[in-house]
């Protein structure tokens, strides 16, 4: 079900939802935010972002979180739905000058309670390793910036390593480290490795050991956000190109790319078996893609603007088999053909190959669920359902796939003592005042009406096919030609090529190829993202802005192709629920085990118990000790 009510209700900030499996409450009393609760101006910073890591306290209590809000960096303990949050005690909490925070991430395998490893990516290139709980700074990763000048969008650990750690610029480049390497007094120079289709992989050419040790160009513009596969063995990465590319991540090959309706795309993350890829971005859409088919099964639509988060609740999706186990087509031999790669080798043989597509002869009965959610420049939160009727389309009869209609788609600079460098200095402060610095170097740079779903398929969220107002049958929307889209906006319902189009304007105005639109869009985009901010420098905006174009033209080009369905050729997802809860536009959405976590622009970074978790609330708690102030 959609957003319901209308008018100034859906301006309203919600803070419970309801979905099949009970109800999500906002627990005002654990919201993260500025001691001070004063809401942060937003205009021109970096999103705020918030990581966790277990340091497996033997109170219980073992949850840590980070979060990043302007210039300002703040670690506490994180008590979730268990007791209310002290904003008065942070653990750490550093002010950071000249350069802003825009990413950061926890090693899980080195967190102890007297000890985590923590990674800060920053707005002018810089990474810093930090020790939030010793309050140290290790190491400064391309201080000079010679490695690369632009923003940090993204770092991660790699997966089961305790020292190597992959960061991804603005630029369009993504570099992997090793802490325990120095980066060197000059810059970098390469020798290719691997080279593909808009890609190429370097290695770092050097007499003795040093960082980066490689170097990846992965498509045109920036590189906003990548993610690695649940087994470590794959990597998928958003461009503001537009495409999604999934790589071998040892082998650096090229497993499949995507290619979104229109605009860039924002984010990505991997379903839990490693099966599904959920794309968002500037399209207003998340796209599902299947890793095994390399291939976009589905599209949802729900956001009102550009989807800033994707992620998948771990602990809603289900798989429940037949007894006997169901029988699959597609044997482990063909997958391991289809990938090319031994590292595919694990997830084939593991207890999620029984996810594959199904034998369209196979009768018995398979329940196939995963939740995902998404928020996005709206602040709107979004919780979709991906069930079998779309990852299994060639059921019997008696459990066919819901088709979609046919649409025809209108729709401070950072400051300093010298131009070249600028002294930033972080301040350090625990609970009991203790003051510390760290001196960091660095350079400023900145839907549709439809008929009702048929009574076998009660769990779809998948929009069905439009019944014909005549009364015929209505032809397969998979069959003839398929109907281009246009900037021109259409109402009433048309035939083209034998194929019925139910339109609707108003929830896809955002879908329109109009170079009108484009223009406004572009416009925005330098506003609100990497553009811009790669670099103060006339030219390199020149030369963004051309390639930019051209990525444009390009694009066009895959519009109907398996990169990049036409919107009838695949089923659209309606989401399950989609509730405003924010002022200002949504950047974190993480699912945890007892509740569900986002946060928004202004700085606060909120709390939702899952169903009957509420009762877990310590009876510790005095509401007279909650912080006052309105929901958000």
């Amino acid at each position: 079900m959609a957003a319901e009510g209308g008018g100034k209700e859906t301006n309203e900030i919600k803070t419970q939802f309801t979905t099949r499996e009970g109800v999500y409450k906002l627990l005002t009393h654990s919201e993260y935010s500025r001691p001070n609760r004063v809401p942060f101006n937003s205009q021109g910073s970096n999103p705020v972002k918030v990581s966790f890591v277990n340091v497996n306290d033997q109170s219980g209590n073992g949850d840590r979180i980070c979060f990043n809000v302007g210039r300002e960096l703040y670690f506490y303990i994180y008590k979730g739905v268990r007791k209310a949050a002290d904003l008065s005690k942070p653990i750490d909490k550093r002010i950071y000058k000249g350069t802003q925070p825009t990413c950061h991430d926890f090693n899980p395998l080195t967190a102890t309670a007297e000890s985590v490893s923590l990674l800060v990516g920053f707005s002018a290139g810089q990474v810093q390793l930090i020790d939030p709980i010793k309050k140290e700074t290790s190491k400064l990763f391309n201080e000079e910036r010679l490695i690369d000048k632009s923003r940090v969008t993204c770092v991660r650990w790699v997966p089961g390593s305790e020292s190597l750690f992959l960061v991804a610029h603005s630029s369009g480049s993504m570099y992997l480290y090793n802490m325990e390497n120095t980066c060197g007094t000059t810059a970098p120079h390469y020798q290719l490795l691997k080279q593909g289709e808009n890609y190429a992989v370097h290695t770092c050419k050097s007499k003795s050991a040093r960082n980066p040790l490689l170097r990846w160009t992965v498509g045109d513009g920036a590189l906003n956000e990548f993610a690695f596969s649940p087994d470590g063995k794959f990597l998928a990465c958003a461009s503001q190109d537009g495409f999604l590319r999934v790589f071998g991540f040892d082998a650096a090959e090229l497993h499949g790319t995507m290619k979104s309706y229109f605009g860039g795309l924002l984010c990505v993350c991997w379903s839990p078996d490693g099966r599904y890829i959920v794309a968002g971005g500037e399209d207003d859409l998340v796209t599902v893609w299947s890793f095994l088919d390399c291939k976009v099964i589905a599209r949802g639509h729900g956001h009102k603007s550009w989807v800033s988060v994707v992620a998948f609740d771990h602990c809603t999706t289900s798989v429940e088999d037949g007894d006997p186990p169901a029988e699959f087509s597609g044997s482990d031999e063909d997958f391991h053909e289809q990938i090319h790669l031994g590292a595919g080798r694990d997830r084939a043989n593991s207890s999620h190959s029984q996810l594959s597509k199904r034998n369209s002869t196979d009768s018995r009965p398979v329940s196939v669920t995963y939740r995902f959610g998404s928020v996005g420049q709206d602040t709107q939160l979004c919780l979709w359902d991906l069930t079998e009727d779309i990852l299994f389309p060639h059921l019997p009869l008696s459990r066919t796939r819901t088709h979609t209609n046919v649409m025809n788609a209108s729709s401070s600079p950072a400051t300093g003592q010298t131009i070249t460098t600028v002294s930033i200095t972080t301040t350090t402060t625990n609970s009991s005042g203790t003051n510390g610095k760290d001196n960091v170097s660095n350079s400023s740079s900145s839907g549709n009406p439809a008929s009702s779903l048929p009574g076998t398929l009660p769990r779809s969220n998948s929009l069905p096919h439009s019944s014909n107002p005549a009364g015929g049958s209505t032809p397969n929307s998979h069959t003839g030609s398929s109907c281009s889209s246009s900037g021109s906006s259409t109402k009433g319902n048309h035939i083209i090529d034998g194929s019925f189009i139910a339109n609707s304007v108003n929830k896809f105005a955002s879908l329109s190829l109009h170079d009108s639109r484009k223009e406004r869009h572009e416009k925005d985009h330098k506003r609100n993202f990497s553009m811009g901010q790669i670099s103060n420098k006339s030219s390199d905006k020149l030369n963004q802005l051309s390639s930019s174009r051209t990525a444009k033209a390009e694009a066009a080009k895959t519009l109907g192709t398996t990169l990049c369905p036409r919107m009838e050729e695949v089923p659209l997802l309606e989401p399950l629920m989609c509730k405003k809860i924010a002022h200002e536009r949504l950047t974190v959405l993480i699912f945890l085990e007892d509740c569900l976590v986002t946060a928004c622009q202004e700085g606060f970074v909120c709390t939702w118990a899952r169903p009957g978790k509420v009762g877990l609330l310590s009876s510790q708690n005095n509401p007279a000790n909650s912080p006052s102030g309105t929901v958000v």
